[in-house]
């Protein structure tokens, strides 16, 4: 288990130092009143040296040997200085702690008068005590020495005493420190980093919950936080996740606007559709970002009579023209207090194309059915009130009963052609398909018409390409290109076709030198009965279906058609079919 060594070192000083002032303080103590009890007893010593001397000089036995075994007997010295400095008694001899530089400079001090007058101590073990008497007639100081071995020895122990003290203490403290950071300071750092980690938003951290107390609740506290949070962002990060996935996948542009008219949401429809980046609208005033008076008016119109409301208008995006049914509606909180307002853009522009088609569809088909039938009623008409007499009249007026009826049945088996191409169900028969005999077989069914004008027919079919496809289908695209290129190009003009192998796919181009189309009418060309030159068309004898069906076939193919033309220079239809034929 990991500690932390700070606390307990700093625990470990303080107590060393209380420990060690509290010993100087009790040794000094101790010294002192051992130093006080010495005192006191050389004092009294010192006094009883001075009547033993004088006891023994009024019995004529001071002697020194006497005076040796005294000293002896007492463990002290004994030295005798007279005023006049001479030295009377002297047995310091008998304590071998005091030297001879010692007690030489100790005479001397007594001899100058420069010796303390009152109870003192020699280095660390020896007291003394200077008396003023007077034997047989001679003054002087009397000084005893004694030595005190056991103060060493009690400050010895007092110190002994004092580390041994100290070393409990320290294991104690230690002990107690282990204790108290085990059962309190670890599972409240550990909760104290569990939380830590919470709050960064790692909502995985956990504590230890192996405590008792306040501690233990504290960690089962923190760890059920840390389980209640991680759950709550799990499901709100699902919810997010999910809210998120709806809106940038629903096929709709949504855009959220807060209650001051800052966006504050766009989803991928939207951007698809007006273009753009989130960043160059999130953040920025709505008026501001999104450049169309007339969503600005819708917003405004929220804002003022806070209901839903839907609008149609046509917006143009980029260089197209697109049209938008815009269901809008305001936002308010469970206080119902204003939050915002939330709009939702329905892309109706091919929904619009399809109406627009069907309009033109039915209305091309009504035009077209007409014309031969007026023709051919106004001419039956004609006959039965009489022309029929005429009989080179009535041939004249039936072979335009004829062409009007054929073209009436060519118009009606486009429309039945196109009808089928178009459906889902239309499904084509794939076989092995050689385009260069192919396509040469559809010449000689164009070349009477071709020398009628005069046309040259070119081919560069060196290529032999052989890719899957539908016979049948593929010579009805073929034969109206190549029908086509001679029917819009002037006499003595050119038609070519090539045909060049890529590898995985080919392309057959079919080139004339005729009137061409203008470019803004080249992305039209392959609508139902678009016509570029609707006087010349008719006179060809085209439905305006051809095109139409050519493109269907070719998509069927998994192909493309490539259209490139240039007024009164020519056309040239690149249709490009890939080898292999797939079932997807």
């Amino acid at each position: 288990m990991k500690i932390n060594k700070r606390p307990l070192l700093t625990y470990m000083i303080v107590v060393i130092i209380v420990m060690v002032g509290l010993g100087i303080l009790l040794a000094q103590l101790t010294r002192s009143y051992f130093i006080n009890v010495f005192e006191e007893r050389i004092t009294v010593e010192s006094e009883y040296v001075a009547s033993y001397l004088k006891e023994l000089s009024g019995n004529g036995q001071l002697t020194t040997n006497s005076l040796n075994d005294f000293s002896m007997q007492l463990n002290t010295g004994i030295l005798l200085v007279s005023d006049q400095g001479e030295v009377i008694i002297d047995t310091l001899e008998t304590l071998p702690m005091i030297q001879n530089d010692s007690k030489q400079s100790i005479i001397t001090n007594i001899q100058l008068n420069e010796f303390p007058k009152r109870a003192g101590q020699l280095g660390e073990a020896v007291f003394y005590y200077p008396v003023q008497m007077n034997l047989e007639g001679v003054t002087g100081t009397l000084v005893v020495f004694s030595p005190v071995q056991s103060l060493a020895d009690i400050t010895k122990n007092i110190w002994l005493l004092i580390g041994f003290t100290l070393l409990l203490g320290i294991i104690a403290i230690f002990l107690v420190v282990f204790n108290v950071f085990s059962k309190y300071i670890r599972p409240i750092r550990s909760a104290s980093k569990a939380a830590t980690e919470l709050a960064e938003g790692n909502y995985n951290a956990r504590t230890f919950e192996g405590h008792f107390g306040e501690a233990g609740q504290l960690s089962r506290s923190i760890n059920v936080l840390a389980r209640n949070l991680h759950d709550m962002m799990s499901t709100k990060g699902m919810q997010e996740t999910q809210l998120e996935a709806v809106i940038n996948n629903m096929g709709n542009g949504l855009i959220l606007i807060d209650e001051k008219g800052y966006i504050l949401l766009v989803n991928k429809a939207f951007l698809e559709s007006f273009g753009g980046i989130q960043k160059e609208y999130i953040g920025y005033l709505y008026h501001d970002a999104i450049p169309y008076p007339a969503i600005h008016e819708t917003v405004q119109t929220i804002y003022m009579f806070e209901e839903t409301i839907s609008e149609k208008f046509a917006l143009p995006v980029h260089i197209d023209r697109r049209h938008f049914e815009v269901t809008g509606a305001p936002i308010f909180s469970g206080n119902n207090k204003w939050k915002g307002i939330v709009l939702v853009f329905h892309d109706i522009t091919e929904m619009k194309k399809l109406e627009q088609m069907r309009k033109d569809f039915v209305a091309n088909v009504s035009h077209e059915l007409k014309t031969p039938i007026t023709s051919i009623r106004g001419f039956s008409e004609t006959l039965l009130d009489g022309a029929m007499k005429d009989e080179a009249m009535m041939e004249q007026f039936m072979q335009i009963i004829l062409k009007e009826s054929g073209r009436l049945q060519s118009l009606i088996e486009d429309l039945l052609e196109l009808s089928r191409v178009e459906r889902d169900d239309f499904k084509l028969i794939v076989e092995e398909v050689e385009l260069r005999n192919l396509l040469g077989e559809l010449f000689p069914l164009i070349e009477h018409q071709a020398d009628q004008k005069s046309i040259r027919l070119e081919t560069s079919l060196d290529a032999e390409a052989e890719i899957q496809g539908d016979i049948s289908r593929l010579k009805q695209v073929f034969l109206n290109l190549l029908t086509n290129a001679v029917n819009y190009t002037g006499e003595t003009g050119l038609v070519q076709v090539s045909l060049q192998d890529h590898g995985e796919s080919v392309t057959i181009s079919i080139k004339d030198n005729g009137v061409g189309i203008p470019e803004e009418e080249i992305s039209r060309i392959f609508e139902r009965f678009y016509r570029v030159d609707k006087a010349r068309s008719r006179n060809s004898g085209g439905t305006g279906l051809g095109l139409a069906i050519v493109k269907h076939i070719v998509e069927a193919h998994q192909g493309s058609i490539k259209v490139e033309s240039e007024v009164n220079e020519g056309t040239t239809f690149a249709i490009t079919l890939p080898k292999k034929f797939t079932n997807d």
